[in-house]
């Protein structure tokens, strides 16, 4: 199975899982022309896909959803209330209404020989999911836009080979920053985005010897940089009431503009 993060941040998220049969995207929030580059150059066509996992209705998740969808009729997969918003969006033209394919959280399905399993998270959408996709024994999962985590959380990222989780910005940037104060408060509440802090506290509920590769994904333009986050992570790791130390880990992060390595398990 393999793990690629074609775009990752505030202005963008698509995320590729597949194996040798099967391809999917958590995701679709860049420009279908960047993620057909992106599928294209790990050996992948638009039209081999075999499902598009939504995890919410915000604009830098679906972005490019409409086109992907008339192109290549495509399934696409989220909540019945995610799916609903996303029925609403004038922006993203005509496709076949008959692709939106309602799930539930916490009741898997079969994607090819992906199985499925969307877990509820905490964020200002209609009914937002993170995904964990199997196959095998092997899994991953990708969880970003969460304003927090609980012990629910923590036990739907348990014995994970790889995993993209959030690290949306840092606490001082943001309040130091320049957005008005309602957007600092939605950012920094209880159904907003994780932290560099609290994404590595975080890791360290979930760290095991088999955890092959960590991305660090969604990162803020505005308030957050790549190595800042990528430092402030692994020193919570290394401080962290664990037996672990960040350099345990392979950790990166992955980017707005530019693919990830491709990450196999």
């Amino acid at each position: 199975m393999r793990l690629v993060s074609i775009a990752s941040g505030s202005s963008g998220n698509c995320i590729y899982i597949g194996t040798e049969n099967t391809h999917i995207l958590v995701d679709a929030g860049i420009s279908n022309k960047r993620i057909e580059q992106g599928l294209n150059e790990i050996g992948i066509k638009g039209s081999e896909l075999s499902g598009v996992l939504i995890t919410h209705e915000h604009s830098d998740h679906i972005q490019g959803l409409g086109v992907l969808a008339r192109k290549h009729q495509i399934p696409i997969y989220g909540t019945r209330e995610t799916l609903e918003e996303i029925e609403g969006k004038a922006s993203l033209g005509k496709y076949p209404r008959e692709l939106l394919t309602p799930i539930l959280p916490d009741v898997g399905f079969q994607i090819g020989d992906l199985e499925v399993k969307p877990f509820r998270i905490d964020h200002d959408a209609a009914n937002p999911v993170a995904y964990r996709v199997q196959n095998g024994r092997k899994s991953v999962a990708v969880a970003t836009d969460m304003g927090h985590y609980d012990q629910y959380i923590i036990d739907h990222l348990q014995g994970l080979d790889a995993l993209l989780l959030e690290s949306n910005h840092d606490v001082r940037m943001l309040e130091s920053g320049p957005y008005p104060y309602y957007l600092k408060r939605r950012i920094l509440g209880e159904h907003g985005h994780l932290s560099n802090e609290t994404c590595g506290r975080l890791l360290n509920c979930i760290l095991h010897d088999n955890l092959k590769k960590i991305l660090l994904g969604h990162l803020s333009k505005e308030n957050n940089y790549e190595e800042l986050a990528y430092e402030t992570v692994r020193l919570e790791i290394s401080q962290g009431e664990t037996p672990y130390q960040a350099n345990d880990f392979s950790i990166a992060v992955a980017s707005r503009n530019r693919m990830s390595e491709i990450v196999t398990v």
